[in-house]
């Protein structure tokens, strides 16, 4: 069974990732996914996000340089508060700023999983 999958610079978009999400939600074998630089934005963020809360398996997932803003880590946090899988994150290059390194921040009170989470240039005290 396919347990890595890597989709990194391939532009899937808004709507690729809502195909994906949607998949992620009833795989329960795939543990590695990478969707670095595929410009998902913060609406494609969301489709992701929502499958991350109730997929039981996926313990790495590659966000990299996706222009991720406030909105889209909002949706990280909240998913991250009801996962129990994923135990490395990378949201480095994005604009998650400020407010949405506070978001990703109140969720990690109630997340006891994740071990590995990039933030780098992510404009956070800029």
């Amino acid at each position: 069974a396919l347990t890595t999958l890597d989709l990194g610079s391939n532009e899937i978009g808004d709507t690729g990732t809502q195909h994906i999400g949607e998949a992620l939600k009833d795989n329960m074998v795939l543990t590695t996914l990478s969707l670095s630089e595929n410009e998902i934005g913060d609406e494609g963020t969301q489709h992701i996000s929502e499958a991350f809360k109730i997929n039981k398996t996926l313990a790495s997932l590659d966000l990299f340089n996706n222009n991720i803003g406030v909105e889209g880590a909002w949706c990280i946090g909240e998913a991250l508060k009801m996962n129990k899988a994923l135990t490395t994150l990378d949201l480095g290059s994005n604009e998650i700023g400020d407010t949405g390194t506070q978001h990703i921040g109140e969720a990690l009170k109630d997340n006891m999983v994740l071990t590995t989470l990039s933030l780098m240039s992510n404009y956070i005290g800029a």
